[in-house]
């Protein structure tokens, strides 16, 4: 546990207030793809994030199990073509093990990404080496990826429940 941080009520109580208030409820200020900076580090963003939800939580033991990485992969291979703009299936192989510590298997990824791309969620621009995937429906990547975040936070808020019961 971490010294003299929130208590896990007061977390609770913060991602609460964040998650209903209002100017936020409707509209997302995010950006798929690239700034437009050639110095536009997405590493650095994924590292950024990431130290944002270890800082939010009272422990600093923050490890995500294989098993929920492959639960929500197609949410999380969005979420890391969104924040690319266009990458191919190696680099993504590259950020489940930077980011999740998840060893992956591309026959694991690559059927996620061309189901994904039958969908018509992504497009595929066939490079001479690779095959470079992004976003094509904005508007289904947002709801897919906030349809899994509540429920997650419901399912994490009922064990938060169910704790002074043990």
């Amino acid at each position: 546990m971490r010294e003299n941080t929130n208590q896990p009520e007061s977390v609770l109580d913060e991602l609460s207030r964040a998650a209903t208030a209002p100017e936020q409820s409707e509209s997302y200020d995010i950006s798929i793809g690239t700034n437009g900076d050639d110095s536009y580090d997405v590493e650095r963003e994924l590292d950024e994030l990431m130290a944002q939800v270890v800082s939010s939580l009272p422990t600093d033991d923050v490890q995500f199990d294989e098993a929920i990485i492959k639960e929500n992969l197609e949410e999380i291979l969005l979420m890391l073509i969104a924040l690319h703009g266009e990458t191919h299936g190696k680099e993504l192989l590259s950020d489940l093990t930077h980011l999740f510590g998840a060893q992956l298997s591309p026959g694991t990824v690559y059927p996620s990404l061309h189901t994904l791309e039958e969908a018509g969620v992504l497009s595929m621009h066939a490079k001479v080496r690779t095959k470079e995937y992004s976003i094509a429906d904005e508007e289904f990547v947002r709801a897919t990826v906030e349809q899994t975040m509540v429920q997650h936070l419901a399912f994490g808020l009922l064990l938060y429940a169910f704790l002074p019961r043990l």
